[in-house]
């Protein structure tokens, strides 16, 4: 599921998927355990009703505001919750983002393990769209990685789409991603010989998994991409590559494909209808705009899911 191309029923579906609720029950369960709140069982009347307003405390852009109600509603509870910002809106320091009203003790206890859920997923999008909107007017976009906390991948890609930026492979199941332990382990195949490995691995993952699964095959030397892109590659990675030969790779994938049969043709063999190329490795808010410029389509970084800093929401409340 693609959290860039959410219809808004979607987004709110997302927050109900099992593996959310999973994440969440087991939030809860290392904060309450068996006994709940104590100091709010023993302090708070049990009628008593708070109303709450969650603001940012620093401009960003907001992502899992909903997940306060779904905390309520796993702990078996009902918060009135308001969004007062949707999911990607960016805001201003001091922007209200949510509105809270309900039972005190229920919001007491939903408060920490929603607000640190919410932050981090903020300060995901937020850093995505720094990364997105230095590369505006390139042809590249942004993408995420599996470099995230585990147990949070849904919502952590949900929230890098949230900041402009584009989901990668879910994870091992969705997606071919062919890397050099792959080529190392690969059955029947001699290095001491000549030949590509990793084009006859992209060539052994086509004939096996069929025209529709993606293929991704990462190569260390721009001299494999014509033999990869011969083979049925989709996406070929150039890790670690500086902008200067990405342009190479660039200028020599476009040649390739000018040169190509047109798509049917048998003397066009394996190669797909369009190759993509993506950079990873060093990526950085100081250099991405150089590799964007390089004319690859797709930049990988993992900084925002792994390394963010969460950003800043305060939540105030009053007895209602």
């Amino acid at each position: 599921m693609s959290a860039l191309a959410m219809s808004a029923a979607a987004m709110k579906d997302l927050y109900t998927q099992p593996e959310v609720s999973a994440l969440i029950a087991l939030a809860l369960a290392e904060d309450l355990r068996q006994t709940g709140d104590i100091t709010a069982q023993t302090l708070v009347g049990a009628d008593r009703k708070l109303s709450g307003i969650l603001t940012a405390k620093s401009a960003g852009v907001v992502s899992g505001l909903p997940l306060f109600a779904r905390v309520a509603a796993l702990l078996g509870g009902d918060l009135h919750c308001t969004d007062l910002a949707a999911d990607g809106t960016r805001v201003a320091a001091g922007t209200p983002v949510l509105r809270l009203h309900g039972d005190a003790r229920l919001m007491l206890a939903v408060e920490r393990t929603a607000l640190n859920l919410c932050q981090r997923l903020s300060g995901t999008a937020t850093q995505t769209a720094r990364y997105v909107d230095l590369i505006a007017g390139t042809r590249a976009h942004i993408f995420d990685t599996r470099k995230t906390a585990p147990g949070q991948r849904l919502l952590q890609k949900h929230a890098f789409a949230a900041g402009g930026g584009r989901n990668h492979r879910m994870g091992l199941h969705d997606q071919v991603l062919i890397k050099d332990n792959h080529l190392a382990l690969m059955p029947g195949w001699d290095f001491g010989k000549p030949g590509n490995a990793p084009a006859e691995a992209v060539r052994r993952c086509r004939a096996a998994l069929g025209p529709d699964t993606v293929i991704e095959v990462e190569i260390e030397t721009i001299d494999d991409l014509s033999a990869v892109m011969q083979a049925g590659a989709d996406i070929v990675l150039l890790d670690n590559l500086p902008p200067d030969r990405l342009r190479l790779a660039v200028a020599d994938r476009d040649r390739i494909m000018a040169g190509a049969a047109p798509v049917g043709s048998a003397a066009r063999g394996a190669l797909r209808a369009r190759v993509d190329l993506e950079a990873s490795g060093g990526i950085t808010l100081a250099n991405v705009r150089a590799y964007a410029e390089s004319g690859v389509e797709r930049i990988s970084t993992g900084e925002p899911t792994h390394s963010a800093p969460a950003l800043d929401l305060s939540l105030r409340c009053a007895p209602a």
